[in-house]
């Protein structure tokens, strides 16, 4: 069984930092795409960053410039690193990853982890 575990969230003040882990465990050859997701209450999920294997990454707009998004491949974890973190960015983050089995390629996704930004 092929799993996610996200943690690092938590409450913090605005300009303040955080620093989500993912991590993956179970039957896994290789792990393609890791990326964090957002989702704020009543609003969709979107993209917030992701890596590939080979750590060229993509980030949203709105998040360019304070969060980093970085992966050590024998640790099979991704990060996310956000700076300067601004009340709009109060949401459920979530991590995805694209990964090889012996026999298929899965997307995964990991439970969540809180994040809230307030003074």
């Amino acid at each position: 069984q092929v799993q996610l575990v996200e943690s690092g969230g938590g409450l913090v003040q605005p300009g303040g930092s955080l620093r989500l882990s993912c991590v993956a465990s179970g039957n896994i050859v290789s792990i393609n795409v890791m990326g964090w997701y957002r989702q704020a209450p009543g609003k969709e999920r979107e993209l917030v960053a992701s890596i590939s294997s080979g750590d060229s990454t993509t980030y949203a707009d709105s998040i360019k410039g304070r969060f980093t998004i970085s992966r050590d491949n024998a640790k099979k974890t991704a990060y996310l690193r956000m700076n300067s973190l601004k009340p709009e960015d109060t949401a459920v983050y979530y991590c995805n990853a694209e990964i090889w089995t012996t026999t298929e390629w899965l997307e995964i996704w990991g439970q969540g982890t809180q994040v809230t930004v307030s003074s």
